[in-house]
């Protein structure tokens, strides 16, 4: 006959909440712990977690953490819907908020059927609105799609986040997203020395034509992060290069990062993007801003606040692009990107669309075949959840942006 401190035992672990948990059997109960179930009232789970020891509870407590970790994963992949093109979806949709690299282009050439896609939304009456991270302005954005075949006139918007900060820069009131406090009051002070992480193309021109000029490190009021490629601190010379020696780039980097924090020295990322949909994932000025954050104690008191990410999914690019907006769930995200393009559009109530060969994440999926693409996806956004404690789930998830 079992005693009534091992029926106790068993009843508890007859309660739902354990038979989630395959450790529940195994855990080192003690004769205290069944001592203490006989004399206990009340409920047995209640009795039980009472009465374990702190190492069980502690293990306990971290397996129903993974257990609900794990469930949010299944519940944000159990409902994927796998959609063929942009026909099946457009006439759900009145705006089209479009990501550039990794959806329409790679660079160098758009991708396969994009510009008919483009076509047949514009011919549709779809509004058309580019969203891109990028840390160039609109002109720039405008050539690079024209050069590749696109009509920049079906484009109601193109809105990068390089235009965005520049107009931060310069301190534009008629800019109509949220502002930086932090970089508002420098340039109410004529605080405007600037270090600079750049791309080796126009970093002089970008933050000197808005009023700034470049300064070291030990004298700056601020640092910009528009590229990964160039260190510069003064006009006309670089510190580094990373194309010339990667190592000096590296070191120079974390130098930079560590006196600055010292100094707490507030940096503006004009891409928040931590890589480039490239063969290797190559950094991006997001990569920069986070190794800065650990530098300055890891969010750690007011380490948040010194760096300034402008961006998708961060809401200043899409307070701009949903101004006009009666009603957001008439508006899609298409982008390529989970923690940028769909969790930015999920964060401002759009649908999301994600676009999955051509993007950061289509070497991940790859690995699985093209005969398991669904089941790819599944695993890497389970994934991708579980990495960032997230129950992310996109609306759509097609293959490319086609129609």
């Amino acid at each position: 006959m079992k005693s009534t401190s091992t029926v106790l035992l068993l009843t508890a672990l007859a309660h739902p909440v354990f038979q989630v948990l395959p450790f529940a059997s195994s855990l080192s109960i003690s004769s205290s712990l069944s001592a203490s179930l006989a004399r206990r009232g009340g409920p047995a789970v209640r009795k039980f977690a009472l009465a374990m020891n702190s190492n069980d509870r502690n293990i306990l407590q971290e397996q129903v953490g993974l257990e609900n970790q794990k469930q949010r994963q299944d519940n944000a992949s159990s409902k994927l819907v796998f959609i063929p093109g942009m026909h099946a979806i457009s006439s759900s949709y009145d705006t089209f908020l479009l990501d550039m690299w990794g959806v329409m282009h790679n660079g160098s050439r758009p991708y396969e059927g994009v510009l008919n896609t483009v076509r047949q939304l514009h011919q549709a009456g779809k509004k058309l609105i580019i969203l891109s991270n990028s840390s160039k302005r609109i002109d720039d954005a405008q050539k690079v799609l024209k050069k590749l075949g696109f009509d920049i006139s079906v484009f109601d918007q193109i809105i990068t986040s390089g235009e965005i900060s520049y107009r931060m820069l310069c301190g534009d009131d008629t800019l109509q997203c949220s502002k930086w406090d932090v970089l508002t009051n420098l340039i109410r002070q004529d605080k405007r020395k600037v270090f600079v992480f750049g791309s080796g193309d126009g970093d002089e021109e970008y933050v000197e034509s808005c009023g700034w000029s470049l300064a070291p490190i030990e004298e700056a009021d601020l640092m910009i992060a528009r590229g990964t490629f160039t260190i510069q601190n003064e006009r006309g010379s670089h510190l580094a290069n990373k194309k010339d020696d990667e190592v000096e780039y590296f070191r120079i980097l974390d130098e930079t990062l560590e006196t600055a924090a010292k100094r707490r020295v507030p940096m503006l990322v004009t891409n928040p993007d931590r890589v480039r949909p490239d063969e290797g994932l190559p950094p991006m000025p997001g990569a920069i801003g986070d190794s800065y954050e650990k530098w300055l104690g890891g969010g750690e008191n007011d380490s948040h606040l010194l760096v300034k990410r402008i961006g998708k999914p961060y809401g200043e690019v899409y307070e701009l692009a949903l101004s006009d907006c009666q009603d957001r769930k008439k508006a899609v995200m298409v982008g390529d990107a989970l923690e940028t393009d769909v969790m930015g559009g999920t964060n401002f109530q759009c649908d999301t669309a994600w676009i999955v060969n051509d993007g950061i994440h289509s070497p991940f999926v790859k690995e699985y075949g093209d005969d398991n693409f669904e089941k790819g996806v599944a695993s890497v956004l389970g994934q991708f959840n579980s990495e960032k404690k997230q129950s992310l789930r996109p609306s759509f998830v097609a293959k490319h942006f086609q129609w």
